[in-house]
Parts: C-alpha cells; sequence; structure tokens
C-alpha cells in the first residue's frame, strides 16, 4: 500500500464527542482462542507471504486471487467469488452474522518485486528473525498488506472457533494490483453484485499497522491521489534520433531521444525543481480547512523534527522552510515525482552509445479536488503546447484523492476502540501516500473509508520488510493483541452504529 507515516503532520482529536465504549463479552473466550491459535496465525502469514503476487510482472495472478479466495472462506465468509477484468482479477467476499449493520473491508493480496540478494533473509521465506522490537516476520509483504490482513483473518477465526457470531456483517473486496495504481480495481466495485452488497455498510476500511515507537497511532482522514505513468521519448516516434541505439560518435550528427525526454522533463516544474509547472495544475486544488491546519499544527507541536529528517535521510525542507510550513506543504501540494529514469547502457564501466529510446517513470500525487482524468489531460496538453507531441504518455494506473469526515460512525467506532485499549491516537487531515479509497468515498456509494489498526513493522516496498509478531514494548502489540483489538472493534462498531454513517 501506498502509505506515509502521518503523524508527522496529525494532531489529537478534540472536537468530535464519542460515546462510551461497548464491551467485549465474553472476551477471554475470544483472547484464549487468539492465543492458542498463535502459531497456527503465524504459519498463515507466512505461507501467504511465499505466494507472492506482482502485478507489474504478472507473476501468480490467478493463483493469487484463488489463495486469497481459500484463506477468506477458511476465516468464516459463506461465500468468496473470483471477479474477472480486465486485468488481474479481484475477490468479493461476504459473511453474513444477521446483524443491524455491515462493515466493507478492503484487502489487497500483491505485493511490491524484490531483488532477493538485497534481502538478509529471503523475501519470500517468511522468517521469524529477532529485532529491537521484539520478533517480526521478515517478507515481502510482511507489513503491506499481508500481516495487518492476517491479523484481521485471525480475529475472525477466532470467532469462528469459538462459535460465535460476528456483531457485525462483512462484506470484502480484494484486488491484486494496488501495487501497481489500481488500474482495474473499479471494475471489481461496479460489479453489481458487489456494488449491491458495499452499498449496506457503514464504512471501508483496510488494515494497517500504524504504531509509533511511543505506541501512539493515527486515523488518516484522507489519502493523496496517486498517477502512475511512463513518459517515453524515442527516435522511433520522435522521427528524429535513431530507432536504435548507435555508436556515440554520431551524436555530432544524429539527435538524441534521451535529451529530448530530459528537456520535456525540465518544462513540468519550476525553477525551483519542485513546484509543478504544468498549465492549470493547481486549478482544482482545494486549500486545506481552518480545522485541517489545526490538525497539522498541532501534531507538529507533538512531533521530534531532527527524528523525522534522521528516519528519512535529509537534512533540509525544501526551501529550508520550517517544520510547520513544510508539513502544510506535504498535505497540500500536489507533486509530480520522477520515480526512475532509463535509457541506454547502465552497467558497469562505460558503453558510448546514443540510446534510441528513453523513459521516465512518473508519479502524480493529487488533493482534494483534483481528478486522475484531469490531471492526465492537462499533463498531454502541457506537452503538446511545449513541442513534445512525440512524447508518448503512457498511464499505467492511478486514481483521484480521497476524504472522509471526521463526525462519520466509521471514524467515531475506531476513535472509540483506541480510547477504550488505552492506545493514544492522533488524527491526519490527509495521507502523503495513496491508496483507493475514492472508490469508496466517491459516487456511487459515498462512503467513509480510511486505514485503520495498530502494531508496526516497516521496510514497504524496500528490502527486509518486517511486520512485528511479539513485542517487547508493552505499549506496542504485537499480532495477538492486534487481532483483539480487531475483535473488540466489531463489537465497538455494533455498539455505535444506529442510524447513518
Amino acid at each position: 500500500m501506498r502509505t506515509f507515516r502521518a503523524a508527522v503532520f496529525a494532531a489529537l482529536l478534540a472536537s468530535v464527542s464519542i460515546p462510551s465504549s461497548a464491551e467485549t463479552p465474553n472476551r477471554a473466550q475470544l483472547a484464549s482462542s487468539v492465543k492458542a491459535s498463535h502459531d497456527a496465525n503465524l504459519k498463515r502469514l507466512q505461507d501467504w507471504i511465499a505466494q507472492p503476487t506482482i502485478a507489474a510482472e504478472r507473476v501468480n495472478v490467478d493463483g493469487g486471487a484463488e489463495y486469497m479466495r481459500k484463506l477468506l472462506l477458511d476465516a468464516g465468509f459463506q461465500q468468496a467469488k473470483i471477479v474477472q477484468t480486465d486485468g488481474v482479477p479481484g475477490v468479493f467476499a461476504t459473511l453474513d452474522a444477521g446483524a443491524a449493520k455491515t462493515l466493507g473491508i478492503y484487502f489487497m493480496y500483491d505485493v511490491k518485486q524484490y531483488v532477493p540478494s538485497e534481502w538478509s533473509s529471503p523475501p519470500l521465506e517468511g522468517k521469524l528473525v529477532d529485532r529491537p522490537e521484539g520478533k517480526a516476520v521478515v517478507g515481502r509483504g510482511a507489513v503491506n498488506q499481508k500481516g495487518p490482513e492476517t491479523e484481521f483473518l485471525a480475529a475472525l477465526h477466532a470467532f469462528k472457533d469459538t462459535g460465535r457470531k460476528l456483531p457485525v456483517n462483512l462484506v470484502l473486496v480484494a484486488e491484486g494490483e494496488e501495487e501497481i495504481g489500481s488500474p482495474h480495481f473499479k471494475q471489481i466495485v461496479a460489479n453489481p453484485e458487489v456494488q449491491a452488497a458495499m452499498k449496506k455498510a457503514v464504512g471501508v476500511f483496510i488494515p494497517g499497522a500504524g504504531q509509533e515507537p511511543t505506541g501512539s497511532t493515527t486515523v488518516e482522514l484522507g489519502a493523496k491521489g496517486v498517477v502512475e505513468l511512463q513518459l517515453i521519448s524515442s527516435g522511433k516516434d520522435w522521427g528524429r534520433g535513431p530507432e536504435k541505439d548507435v555508436h556515440s560518435s554520431l551524436h555530432a550528427i544524429v539527435d538524441s531521444p534521451t535529451w529530448r525526454l530530459v528537456q520535456a522533463l525540465n518544462t513540468l516544474v519550476g525553477p525551483d525543481g519542485h513546484t509543478p509547472a504544468i498549465e492549470g495544475w493547481f486549478e482544482h486544488v482545494k486549500p486545506l480547512t481552518e480545522r485541517q491546519k489545526e490538525l497539522i499544527a498541532d501534531g507538529v507541536k507533538k512531533t521530534d523534527e531532527a527524528e523525522i529528517k534522521k528516519i528519512y535521510g535529509v537534512k533540509h525542507w525544501i526551501g529550508d522552510e520550517d517544520f510547520l510550513t513544510s508539513q502544510l506543504r506535504l498535505a497540500s501540494q500536489p507533486t509530480i515525482n520522477i520515480e526512475g529514469l532509463v535509457a541506454g547502457y547502465t552497467g558497469p564501466g562505460g558503453k558510448t552509445v546514443l540510446p534510441g529510446r528513453a523513459e521516465a517513470k512518473i508519479d502524480m500525487r493529487l488533493v482534494p479536488d483534483m481528478t486522475r482524468e484531469d490531471a492526465v489531460a492537462k499533463l498531454k496538453a502541457h506537452l503538446a503546447k511545449h513541442g513534445f507531441s512525440d512524447i508518448v504518455v503512457n498511464v499505467s494506473g492511478g486514481y483521484s484523492p480521497t476524504q472522509t469526515d471526521e463526525n462519520s460512525i466509521l471514524i467515531r467506532s475506531q476513535i472509540a476502540a483506541l480510547k477504550k485499549a488505552g492506545i493514544e491516537y492522533a488524527l491526519s487531515p490527509r495521507s502523503a501516500g495513496s491508496w483507493p479509497g475514492v472508490t469508496f468515498t466517491g459516487p456511487p456509494l459515498n462512503l467513509p473509508a480510511v486505514g485503520f489498526g495498530i502494531g508496526t513493522g516497516g521496510g514497504a516496498h524496500a528490502p527486509d520488510e518486517w511486520v512485528l509478531i511479539d513485542s517487547k514494548n508493552p505499549k506496542i502489540a504485537g499480532f495477538d493483541d492486534s487481532a483483539m483489538f480487531y475483535v473488540d472493534y466489531l463489537y465497538e462498531l455494533a455498539s455505535m452504529a444506529k442510524g447513518g454513517r
């Protein structure tokens, strides 16, 4: 999942009234079941890590969907179906507990690529290792998102194993393309059967592992949208330069598609190297509200700026701005980022070629009220206006930003569960990262949708990705505590969800 830990610009909730927390009936029985199933749940996570689905490489796309389907049936869903799309298939499942209210769940079963040589243990082994935080599973997908999702499934197994009915009904949708920008996720949710079931939900959440080293966690009220694309310059499409790599000595008489791409890229941002310069880019940018600014400002007061800089390996914010200004920018500014540049020879030493093709991998982060469609249209118009209509724009995925009302039942029930657990919480107006929540918050569903969970982990998209299993710090949840937190949350939601969303 495309997340950015939002505690750096979050604030403690002060204005929302939360009713008294619900009690989980016979909680000891469920907790005992979770504890007794610890080894089985751990193996379930390790076995799932061993089954990677990598959409970018079309690895295990059908097998991954079927594995996801079987995991859901095993956890107690009465039905789980494969939903075909024009890309990687999704999964739709329902669990009817005969309850008054229904909760929507979003899962992703795909993971990022990995280079085994960069890992300290095999990325598909799911090895249990010692870390300063405690025992942790290391593997691709451990924290993003199979670990948190397995914790939620462990909560469902506790209900199943004890013969207990859930206090809410569940409707779940899972996709296998989140890591490439969810290009076909809308097709899954637009399926008539899926949409009809989802319309019954009071909201949708994706399980997460959001606790900080202090034990506090963050509820993110929104997320930036994202568009992933490639800009490609080639002699073939340009009509100038070579159609294949040629000897670099010919650059004296032959145009370079690589330099043309560099020149096109240089028009996308201003002289400062980061402010988007696409015409009309800020036309639909919605300013932060006073409430959102208040949350960010209060969060900055509670955050160690030096520690944040250390985590990200930076010494300066853009323009040497102060911490508050930088965090306001983080939440409010759309961006155009170069993920990678690829052209010609990149191996050891030199090869003295003039490449016939160059590619830039780009992501554009969007804020309300921007849309994916408008952003792509503006990019193409900008390139054409500046004489670069030959640059191919290949959009591989993406979606618009999302926002959820802090007074929704979904948010109020989550905060009540955190209070009941004694966990310090924070509200973030918006994650700088992205997830396809707009598929739920936008029409026709118009549901609240957020990420939510306790526990911790790290290394998403990086080598040695990990999720905590047994915690040394009593303030940070391990696997079993995280599973029980989801149990308690379902009862909290059931007690609160009386009329409306």
